[in-house]
């Protein structure tokens, strides 16, 4: 497979080459160095030096009144951003929900539905070779319209490829002037080594940001489906799981049917992952690094 082009950054390039981009990270000219007299009378003025002496004064004004805690936290983290790269953030690529680019229609609508994301990766036969940009909307135009494309392929995007160095902000406003809501992270190999989305940024001033899909209606956190299946949000409390399909599972160590079903594996799964307990089959249908969202189970007859 050919690596991974990428954009020459200012680290890489050779002596001579200059560009304008990425204004951001490489400043042109170095701050002026302040004369001692400068230094000695900011010291006694306690004037801000860092932005962790911004933050201090940030948090005197809240606890003094002048700021909400909710305002704090979102000031908190717009000055992180500038310090945090996307290697920080990002989804590794053991958490990405990829489609591969020979999949039947069908089967790519079955992944979407159950992984509830609207942006997908597209590989070819190595996971590494990321072809371009599935939009869901953009699959199922594809799938109703007459005539509709031949191919995966005719429906992709391009992907938007990123170093795991680049600092938030930056790529924040990439983001911004690009419409671009997805970006590929790549290692210093060509290799994938995982996604960043738009909201993963975002959520690191204002804190999660729960779409439709993440609401956390009690009336929905079980729901048939047309094949029999169900769709079981990983927050339904076990006793719930048990009212609804008359099992028995304990609730003395876990409350909810993620934390049961991620005990038993044995580790935080990614998407696809399979376990069976009893007659139950658990299919994780979406994750991301910090926890599991949705199980797609299957229920047997007793046996």
């Amino acid at each position: 497979m050919n690596p991974v082009p990428l954009l020459l950054h200012s680290a890489d390039r050779p002596p001579g080459a200059y560009s304008t981009e990425m204004s951001e990270d490489s400043p042109s000219s170095p701050p002026e160095r302040r004369s001692w007299l400068e230094r000695l009378s900011l010291a006694f003025s306690g004037e801000p030096q860092t932005l962790d002496d911004v933050v201090e004064i940030l948090r005197d004004a809240q606890a003094n009144g002048l700021l909400g805690a909710d305002t704090l936290k979102m000031l908190e983290g717009a000055l992180s951003v500038s310090e945090l790269q996307v290697g920080d953030i990002m989804v590794p690529r053991s958490q990405m929900v990829s489609l591969p680019l020979d999949a039947k229609f069908l089967d790519l609508m079955k992944m979407v539905v159950e992984s509830g994301h609207s942006r997908f990766p597209v590989h070819g036969e190595d996971r590494d070779e990321i072809l371009g940009i599935l939009l869901a909307k953009d699959l199922l135009r594809g799938m109703v319209a007459d005539g509709g494309p031949g191919s995966v392929r005719e429906l992709l995007r391009p992907a938007v490829l990123i170093p795991e160095s680049k600092r938030l902000n930056v790529l924040l406003k990439e983001f911004r002037l690009s419409r671009n809501h997805m970006a590929i992270v790549v290692d210093e190999h060509g290799g994938v080594a995982g996604l960043v989305t738009i909201e993963d940024v975002l959520e690191q001033i204002v804190g999660e940001i729960d779409d439709e899909h993440d609401d956390a209606d009690e009336a929905k956190l079980i729901a048939a489906q047309a094949d029999g299946q169900f769709l079981v949000d990983a927050l339904t409390p076990i006793s719930d799981f048990n009212e609804q399909f008359g099992a028995d599972f304990d609730d003395d160590e876990y409350d909810t049917i993620g934390g049961l079903v991620t005990s038993a594996i044995g580790h935080l799964p990614e998407a696809g992952e399979e376990l069976s307990l009893g007659r139950f089959h658990f299919r994780v249908g979406r994750a991301d690094q910090r926890r599991v969202h949705t199980f797609v189970l299957s229920v047997h007859g007793p046996e």
